[in-house]
């Protein structure tokens, strides 16, 4: 997950701009954030564990100066959610200092990081992140050389904003896993996680940065190279439709709101109901039961309050503090009372948010408790930047969708076809990574995925 954003001006305050960034890719990590800026070539980073909001005030972004900043929200998927992790890193090289922010994983870190300590290269996080900028930071090779070089050595999931020698770059894995846009704030280059952090500060969407593409962007302008070719047809995060993205974002050209809504549509053709009213599990969840209502007529209701104050359940990095986010998160409406009522979420990972759920829902007086999910079952841990490294926490992984409904004490439970998910998304499959919901894996995955494989023993 993460969130990225970068920018280059000469006149703009570039922190405030990142800053406002950030807020909009506030949905893509909740744990840690930061910015760094360069102020003629001097690199300037402050982050720290919280929400933008906690990180940041104005007294801190005023002491940000520069014409670069790049930003990063963070969501742990390799390396602990600790201070030392949090980004943009700073990596002091034999060639260059280097800010960089990550959003992916890489598959082949293990390797990276044993080749790097065997050149004398010590490392000070547990996240993959530190290895590419320590790999651009000792490549002694012009900066837009080393970057590309260091392109090649990485594989897995990889979208990087870097901030070195007074320049801003952004690159993309070759195969486009994760999401990276470009754009313009008048005559200054943008780059972002996704486009609605475009759309806050401004910024025109110019296009999407390819898969294997290099930009980088100086006092001169802004310059592409296909760093490294694309493979195949691409592979960007089918979890980025139907979860991750925020819903006014466009991916390859779509819009995730309206993908949504037909995801939602399709599941009303693929498993309808009787029912009296269909519930959102907000805020992902929403578009899909706007569908589901519109495809089968049935009223539309909010039904469950969320307190927007309390952060995602799925990325809390502990399960004690999911399992109790969970019980501050919703509360139902008493018009539920005596009503067959349909619930509406985009994905069930776990199972614990939606059986406290659909027990609130019993204990407020509903009838029956229908559950229809807008993606089919979450069945394979991912090694590219989503938090399901252990296939013992996916629910989906080791029941049947009839020992899952009674997990979680629905009336009844439907999942759309694998199908029915990629017609929504207006692409083609030959597009998609879909390896949590197939276990087809786009490259080759390490034996060890744990998110914490390479934390150092602390006493």
């Amino acid at each position: 997950m993460c969130g990225l954003f970068g920018i280059r001006s000469s006149e703009r305050d570039v922190a405030r701009i990142t800053y406002f960034g950030l807020f909009a890719l506030q949905h893509r990590g909740q744990e840690s954030a930061g910015i760094a800026v360069s102020d003629r070539g001097r690199v300037t980073a402050l982050r720290d564990m919280g929400l933008v909001t906690q990180v940041f005030d104005e007294q801190k972004l005023r002491g940000l100066h520069g014409e670069i900043a790049i930003g990063h929200t963070r969501y742990s998927t390799t390396g602990s959610s600790q201070w030392w992790n949090a980004q943009p890193l700073v990596q002091h090289g034999t060639a260059r200092t280097v800010a960089l922010g990550h959003n992916g994983n890489l598959t082949n870190a293990a390797a990276l990081r044993a080749e790097l300590a065997e050149q004398g290269h010590r490392l000070a996080t547990s996240a993959d992140t530190e290895v590419i900028a320590a790999l651009i930071a000792n490549d002694e090779a012009p900066l837009q050389e080393a970057i590309a070089n260091t392109m090649r050595k990485l594989d897995g999931a990889f979208s990087v904003v870097v901030l070195s020698e007074g320049k801003l770059a952004a690159f993309r894995d070759p195969r486009g896993m994760r999401p990276l846009c470009l754009g313009r704030l008048d005559d200054d280059w943008v780059v972002a996680s996704e486009t609605c952090a475009l759309d806050l500060v401004g910024a025109e969407v110019d296009r999407e940065i390819r898969p294997g593409e290099l930009i980088v962007v100086d006092e001169t302008g802004a310059y592409a190279e296909q760093a490294v070719p694309l493979d195949g047809g691409g592979a960007l995060c089918i979890f980025e439709f139907f979860y991750l993205a925020r819903p006014d974002s466009r991916l390859s050209g779509v819009e995730v709101h309206g993908a949504r809504v037909r995801m939602g549509e399709r599941l009303a053709e693929e498993a309808p109901v009787d029912a009296d009213l269909v519930l959102p599990i907000p805020d992902s969840g929403t578009p899909a039961a706007i569908g589901f209502s519109r495809g089968l007529n049935i009223p539309f209701s909010e039904g469950l309050i969320k307190n927007r104050y309390v952060g995602r359940t799925f990325i809390q990095p502990d399960q004690g503090l999911r399992e109790q986010g969970i019980k501050l998160k919703f509360n139902p409406l008493a018009e539920v009372k005596g009503k067959r009522v349909v619930v509406v979420d985009d994905s069930i990972v776990r199972g614990n948010t939606t059986r406290q759920i659909v027990q609130m829902l019993f204990e407020a007086g509903a009838a029956e408790v229908h559950v229809r999910v807008s993606s089919p079952p979450v069945i394979g841990q991912c090694f590219y930047g989503i938090d399901l490294a252990d296939p013992a926490e996916l629910i989906a992984a080791g029941k049947s969708v009839e020992e899952i409904r009674e997990h979680i004490g629905a009336t009844s439970l439907a999942y759309p076809s694998l199908e029915g998910l990629q017609a929504s998304t207006r692409r083609p499959e030959s597009q998609f990574c879909r390896a949590c919901l197939t276990r087809d894996y786009p490259t080759a995955v390490p034996a060890e995925g744990a998110k914490l494989r390479f934390e150092p023993a602390r006493a």
